[in-house]
């Protein structure tokens, strides 16, 4: 299973979040789009995930905070505990024996970033 992990500012556009899954996704086609709990719903990811038919997997806090990312970005460890809130998701999307696929990549106006993980479950 290949999962696409967002994080983004409530300002992010759906083309916003086209163009960080352009930038993280070449040639790779997602099984799930994750995101934390409380941006899972966002009207801009909801639409994005509409747009390109993939389903969103909402990620708990607790499960966020498990996982390890290689990007540490100090302001996403300050204001969630995470060193990337894309990297997180894309591994707790994908499950057990998850393995970064690419490590975050950031929109051209830096309002969201993406990051792909494989887990063991196809």
């Amino acid at each position: 299973m290949i999962v696409a992990g967002f994080g983004f500012r409530k300002s992010a556009s759906v083309a916003s979040l086209q163009n960080a899954f352009e930038r993280a996704c070449v040639a790779v086609e997602p099984d799930y789009l994750a995101a934390p709990e409380d941006k899972a719903t966002a009207e801009a990811f909801r639409l994005f995930a509409e747009e390109i038919g993939v389903p969103i997997k909402a990620i708990p806090p607790d499960v966020l905070a498990r996982q390890n990312t290689l990007t540490q970005s100090q302001v996403t460890l300050k204001e969630r505990g995470i060193g990337s809130v894309a990297e997180a998701a894309a591994l707790a999307g994908a499950g057990q024996g998850a393995r970064l696929i690419t490590e975050r990549h950031i929109s051209a106006d830096r309002l969201a970033t993406c990051a792909l993980a494989k887990g063991e479950t196809s």
